[in-house]
């Protein structure tokens, strides 16, 4: 076996390892927990988010994929609250998945090879036990900030209440992905905004109506998040706005 086989091959042993992932997935979520802990982080926004959790609404939480890892301190659950993340089945997305789970909240990989009508049942079955959804409408693969309709049909399905989420950090790590992700830093300043995303999703929308409806919660994120950087004065990371 060539050198560049058996390198090839230990790169794939190792990323099956469930001993080495769950380290993995344990030492970034409690870096994560420690750059939180450390930081300052002021909520505006989120009294109608709260509200409905401390009443054990169920909701539907979004957030671009750019801010996912600060999910669970974004939506600030009180404890017993289940949400459950929506993620990628990929080596990638069961890492980001395994990492929201560290952190407090449940997981649903999502398949390509995996019939509708399963995840579909899956998602409600939880949904009808209390348990709210935290979806990333332009994951996992992008474009960036560009809203896919998978918030809309669990809208429609579920008739739970939309909210937008978004943080901002003076001082963040950008990890080298399609969206340039953002890892908080300890000891800095943030902010975590949040709204409520009101538009009514008909239970049979048309296909012009499900494109407004997508594009109206597009232009919701891109809203909040702009609003998040703004607070610490930074300019808008959108990379639909003309340079």
């Amino acid at each position: 076996m060539s050198l560049k086989k058996s390198l090839r091959h230990l790169r794939k042993k190792i990323a099956n390892s469930p001993r080495l992932n769950h380290a993995v997935e344990s030492l970034l979520a409690g870096y994560v927990r420690f750059a939180f802990r450390t930081s300052h982080f002021e909520r505006s926004g989120c009294e109608q988010l709260d509200a409905c959790l401390a009443r054990g609404e169920v909701v539907i939480t979004t957030v671009w994929h750019q801010r996912l890892i600060l999910g669970p301190y974004m939506v600030n659950a009180p404890q017993g609250t289940r949400v459950c993340s929506l993620t990628s089945a990929s080596r990638a997305g069961r890492l980001a998945g395994q990492i929201l789970v560290c952190l407090g909240w449940e997981t649903i990989p999502m398949s390509s090879r995996q019939r509708h009508v399963t995840l579909s049942r899956e998602v409600l079955k939880r949904t009808r036990e209390g348990c709210s959804l935290g979806v990333v409408p332009d994951g996992p693969r992008g474009p960036a900030r560009v809203a896919s309709t998978v918030p809309l049909i669990w809208a429609r399905s579920t008739g739970a209440r939309v909210f937008t989420l978004a943080f901002a950090q003076k001082r963040v790590l950008r990890l080298p992905t399609w969206d340039k992700q953002m890892l908080p830093l300890p000891f800095s300043r943030g902010v975590i905004t949040c709204q409520e995303w009101t538009d009514d999703v008909p239970r049979k929308p048309t296909d012009d109506q499900t494109e407004a409806l997508r594009l109206s919660l597009e232009r919701a994120l891109d809203e909040i998040t702009d609003a998040a950087d703004a607070a610490l004065g930074k300019p808008s990371e959108n990379p639909k706005t003309p340079a």
